[in-house]
């Protein structure tokens, strides 16, 4: 696909990659047969082709309209599309590359503007948070059943391990999941525990960055991650071997953050290692046999498991088969999931900015997650468990906590 890129942008980074990224797209279509919004909407420029012919047109100085701007806002960021792409388009970065371009150039109505601040103050204020939570989880039982299902339910206490051992590994602490889902980091350090790994927590790191950098906050989200990297970098110089993350969208975007932060003199080479030494929980136990798990993390009751691989693990990490693979490994029973490369609908802030897609799209997934009645449907992701848990009543967890379920149950 040809291009000619304005000449304010021709020489800088993002021109230079937009022109790349452009021009290495065939326009075939094969995306828009796995693009969940043109699926629903099945309207050209809700699919990638034609986000990216919109792109294109605006980076070449034709105007940025209110309508372009819907429909790049449409897009959940799933990056199903690169899954699919023959020719390698690096469709996510160019979608960054145009989103920036519009919020400078065609500023939002006032009420989008205030809408995505709050969004952002809320989700990053952990005490305005943590208020609001602790509130709604009080007055859970007055609410209709709809409400219910999004205000989960105070989790135990767990303890964190105390055992040292000389493998080491940090953790993200996280933003919203430490007070949505506790449960989950105590999970992880658990049964790193039982691997003889110590997960180190590093209470000075938080958010990583990705909710304002998704929508268009850029330096609040590079702010962000260079706090991260300060946190851990005392660490990361003491010999700590990696840093795990147990929420695959924070995940794929600290694997970014070299790329992020690239033009950055005082960062660029630390953010780079960082990104290098990041793997999700599962890449850990993904190197263990069935003969090592087995016996560490058999289940504890007999029952059938329906697994959601995020999008942000198998087409933003590159990890489709790791969660099962594991579970398999460890002798649980899943359930076949139709359409299992499909977006749930939560993709970070969408489902809050977008909620009648995301409603539609959450639908879509638990009618295939439910088809064979599992007991609980299990995912890597605080935002696609929450999002999954509003819409059913069966239980949904993060597939750590049932490895560290069997841990627990095992006498001391």
């Amino acid at each position: 696909m040809q291009t000619t890129i304005i000449a304010s942008l021709r020489h800088t980074q993002p021109g230079r990659d937009a022109e790349h990224i452009i021009r290495s797209c065939v326009h075939c279509g094969f995306c828009n047969a796995t693009c969940p919004t043109y699926q629903l909407l099945g309207d050209e420029l809700d699919g990638p082709r034609g986000r990216i012919y919109q792109i294109k047109q605006i980076l070449e100085g034709q105007p940025a309209t209110e309508q372009t701007q819907l429909h790049l806002d449409r897009c959940l960021t799933c990056r199903n599309c690169e899954t699919t792409c023959p020719s390698g388009v690096r469709y996510g970065n160019l979608l960054d590359i145009g989103r920036h371009y519009l919020e400078v150039h065609r500023p939002r109505p006032l009420w989008q503007r205030i809408q995505r601040r709050l969004v952002l103050m809320f989700i990053l204020n952990s005490r305005l948070f943590g208020s609001v939570l602790f509130i709604a989880q009080r007055l859970r039982a007055l609410l209709p059943q709809s409400w219910r299902r999004a205000i989960p339910v105070p989790q135990p206490w767990r303890a964190w391990p105390t055992r040292q051992h000389a493998r080491k590994m940090l953790l993200l602490e996280g933003c919203v999941q430490p007070l949505l889902a506790p449960s989950i980091n105590a999970a992880a350090a658990t049964v790193l525990n039982r691997l003889d790994i110590q997960l180190l927590r590093v209470t000075t790191t938080g958010c990583c960055g990705a909710a304002s950098h998704h929508t268009s906050a850029t330096e609040s989200g590079k702010a962000l991650a260079r706090r991260n990297i300060d946190a851990w970098w005392p660490q990361v110089e003491a010999g700590a071997e990696a840093i795990v993350i147990t929420a695959s969208g924070c995940g794929v975007h600290v694997k970014d953050y070299g790329r992020l932060l690239a033009a950055d003199p005082a960062y660029a080479d630390k953010a780079t290692r960082i990104a290098q030494l990041t793997r999700d929980i599962s890449e850990i136990l993904a190197t263990q046999s069935a003969e090592v798990l087995r016996p560490l993390f058999k289940p504890r009751v007999t029952q059938t498991i329906a697994v959601h691989t995020p999008c942000t693990l198998q087409h933003g990490q590159g990890l489709p088969d790791n969660i099962e693979s594991i579970l398999r490994r460890c002798g649980y029973s899943l359930t076949r999931c139709e359409e299992s490369h499909q977006c749930c609908g939560s993709a970070g802030t969408y489902s809050l900015l977008q909620p009648r897609l995301a409603r539609q799209l959450r639908a879509r997934k638990l009618h295939h997650l439910l088809t064979d009645h599992p007991a609980r449907i299990v995912t890597a992701n605080i935002g696609c468990l929450s999002h999954l848990a509003a819409g059913t009543d069966t239980p949904v967890n993060h597939w750590i906590e049932l490895l560290a379920e069997s841990v627990y149950a095992t006498p001391a």
